[in-house]
């Protein structure tokens, strides 16, 4: 890197100190996440700026004080800071809507109307999951709108407890992972930058190289689930035909959605597409009404536009945190020192050894995060930038491998996993049970593994950006 050298920002006790605000975030993720199993992004966020708080109190003298806050300042208005919190307020108008629409009623009444049962009924919901979750961007959200439609529901149809609850996350962790919307593929394209660091990936180019990695993994994952859905199962009482089929005309606006976002590769056209003819479709059909679209009453708002930046604002002030910190890193010098370690290390002479390190980076930070991709995706983002472009790998290939992985075994950790504990609370099942039948996010490590060794959809990046299949000499 030609970057002129200038003063880095000091701390008592040298620059592992600037680490504080991070231990500081991380112990109150564990608290929050594991300990209480509070799923709260605005209390995950002040974890982020009460570390912030007690950093500050570390640096050495007050003029380093200054340059600390400063230095808070210019990584929240980093361009790439400033991008993601604009792409999750537009996106969250367009998830609202879909889960205001009610789609995974439509798949229930679909899986109901022609009788699937046991491990097709499961296979199913696998698949329903998938898609409303590449709809909505939205993990979590999938997950807490799916479980109490589906979940009783197969239960009656003979499916097996323990591989329900994990297709249930499986398919969240789905579109977590490919969704152009999602605000994990957001992140990890974002923090991914060509050379000069300018600009960052296009997200349409990194969902359309990602494609691959996700669908493989997801075709394993379906099958095992039809094979292995109905063990343990019990048939109850006919549950009948259940849900409306109406709800399934809003794929629509997502099927044009992801058209533009191919052929575009901007996010902000394809969302607006989506987001207008969603509208148009959900008040045609009758799914919304306008007062659902934006009303006030007794002074408050309604409506799914409100709404969608209303719940979106706990996942901007998380990332706004995040950046925080990680302006307080740079500044001092952390990131490069990191950086310098892992490059300088025998596993990273090669690419393959610096995706093998990535991969290991990526898979701790999110373990440390308690399965909390968004956050560990932007702590660990800029690294993995760094690193990747040492080995002049192609920024597509960067944000696959930091989504994908954090998207894999870190969710499978029955007392690490955020997501194994919503699985616990949603369905009364142990955690070891939940992370048993928590198929999809293994079968997507064991591929992209084989990525890594084999090189399978490796990409360099060309002096105008292209992807290469070889390496250009500097």
């Amino acid at each position: 890197m030609n970057e002129v050298k200038k003063e880095k920002l000091e701390f008592r006790g040298g620059w592992g100190m600037s680490f504080i605000p991070m231990a500081v975030f991380f112990i109150v993720c564990v608290l929050l996440f594991i300990v209480f199993m509070a799923f709260d992004m605005h209390a995950l966020a002040m974890g982020g700026f009460f570390g912030l708080v007690i950093g500050g109190l570390f640096v050495k003298g007050f003029k380093n004080y200054g340059r600390y806050w400063g230095a808070v300042m210019k990584g929240i208005a980093s361009p790439t800071s400033v991008a993601v919190i604009i792409i999750l307020f537009v996106i969250g108008m367009f998830s609202e809507l879909m889960k205001s629409a009610g789609v995974s009623n439509g798949f229930l009444w679909l899986a109901s109307s022609i009788g699937l049962k046991a491990g097709l009924y499961v296979a199913f919901a696998f698949l329903a999951c998938c898609i409303i979750s590449t709809a909505t961007g939205s993990s979590i959200g999938t997950m807490f709108a799916a479980f109490p439609i589906f979940y009783p529901a197969g239960l009656l149809l003979g499916a097996s407890p323990i591989f329900l609850a994990g297709a249930l996350i499986g398919g969240a962790i789905f579109g977590d992972n490919l969704a152009p919307i999602s605000d994990t593929t957001i992140a990890s394209a974002n923090t991914q930058t060509y050379r000069g660091g300018l600009k960052t990936a296009e997200i349409a180019g990194v969902v359309a190289t990602r494609f691959k990695y996700s669908i493989v993994a997801a075709t394993i994952t379906f099958v095992l689930f039809a094979v292995l859905g109905g063990i343990g199962g019990t048939m109850g009482v006919d549950a009948g035909v259940q849900g409306n089929p109406l709800p399934l005309i809003m794929l629509i606006p997502v099927a044009l959605l992801l058209f533009v976002a191919i052929k575009t590769r901007d996010i902000f056209a394809s969302v607006t597409v989506g987001l207008l003819s969603g509208m148009i479709v959900a008040l045609a059909s009758g799914l919304i009404t306008f007062a659902g679209v934006f009303s006030v009453n007794n002074g408050a708002t309604t409506g799914f536009l409100s709404n969608g930046i209303a719940n979106m604002m706990g996942t901007v002030t998380l990332v706004i945190s995040v950046f925080g910190i990680m302006g307080v890193l740079q500044e001092a010098g952390a990131l490069d020192k990191l950086v310098s370690g892992i490059l300088n290390s025998k596993m990273a002479k090669t690419t393959r050894g610096a995706e093998v390190a990535i991969m290991l980076g990526t898979i701790l930070t999110t373990l440390l995060f308690g399965g909390v991709t968004s956050a560990s995706i932007l702590t660990f983002g800029p690294v993995v930038d760094e690193i990747g472009k040492r080995k002049n790998i192609h920024p597509y290939r960067r944000a696959n491998l930091l989504d994908g992985f954090a998207n894999s075994i870190p969710h499978n950790v029955p007392f690490l996993s955020a997501f194994v504990f919503i699985g616990v609370a949603l369905t009364g099942l142990s955690p070891y049970q939940v992370a048993l039948g928590s198929l999809y996010s293994f079968i997507l490590f064991l591929v992209l593994l084989f990525a890594v060794i084999t090189g399978w959809g490796l990409k360099y990046e060309g002096k105008n950006g292209e992807e290469l299949k070889e390496t250009i000499e500097e």
